[in-house]
């Protein structure tokens, strides 16, 4: 009889200490009394009372879940798997707790869904070179859905589209034949500039009679200074006019 009072102190200590709760700064609990929902409390210390309350610790950090690879099919119909990174956080924890079962599992199974949903609106090489607009588009998405659960989805990023090796060759093929289609513009462009400015030159030339004259003789001129040889090359009647005029003048002086 003597071990009862001190085993009945024993177990109402033991019960007041499991009374008492310690939170951690970014640590919520949210508290149901015989059932219902109560009050959020913390950080800090807390009584939560034993045989009536309950709570469910829930973590405000920011938290990172990898969404597993997906098989997915593109609107151009290529068939490639993807796979991502979520960063989400807890800003309602009686929504966290009470809307859903498990958030974490909620809301890594939305996020595959939502992925394998957006991007399969899109095509390949959309997926390849436009995957900030698609990352926010996915956002987007997840954040309003998960919004009743009290989610907030901060950033979703793609981490890897892989695709076959036969498309891979395909793609290299197209950017080769795109970068040749290129070079061959730039230099029909060249081409096409070079003759304008030929245009420009010959009509500045014909609008000055000795303008001409001058030209060919310096062509002459830098032929001759190349080459060794003796060179044959037609005389213009005009420029025979132009030293005929030189001799008449000079006769008349």
């Amino acid at each position: 009889m003597e071990m009862f009072p001190i085993m009945l102190a024993a177990i109402v200590i033991a019960i007041l200490f499991s009374a008492f709760k310690i939170l951690r700064e970014y640590e919520r609990a949210v508290v149901f009394l015989l059932g219902r929902f109560y009050k959020v409390k913390g950080p800090g210390l807390i009584i939560i009372i034993p045989g009536l309350q309950k709570m469910e610790r829930v973590d405000l950090r920011t938290l990172v879940l990898d969404i597993p690879t997906q098989d997915l099919i593109t609107f151009d119909n290529v068939s490639v798997k993807v796979n991502a990174v979520l960063y989400f956080r807890v800003v309602d924890s009686k929504n966290a707790i009470i809307n859903v079962e498990n958030y974490m599992e909620a809301t890594g199974q939305l996020a595959q869904t939502t992925l394998r949903s957006v991007l399969g609106r899109h095509e390949l090489d959309e997926l390849l070179s436009e995957r900030e607009r698609l990352n926010n588009d996915i956002q987007d998405v997840l954040d309003t859905q998960t919004d009743q659960w009290g989610i907030k989805v901060s950033n979703v990023e793609i981490k890897h589209v892989d695709i076959d090796e036969s498309m891979i060759r395909a793609i290299a093929k197209q950017a080769e034949a795109e970068r040749e289609r290129r070079a061959k513009v730039i230099h029909a462009d060249g081409e096409q500039q070079a003759a304008q400015k030929l245009v420009e030159a010959a009509e500045e030339l014909s609008a000055q009679s000795g303008s001409m004259q001058l030209r060919y003789l310096q062509t002459l001129t830098e032929i001759a200074s190349e080459k060794n040889s003796t060179i044959v090359f037609p005389l213009p009647l005009s420029m025979l006019d132009g030293f005929e005029k030189l001799l008449e003048k000079n006769r008349s002086e």
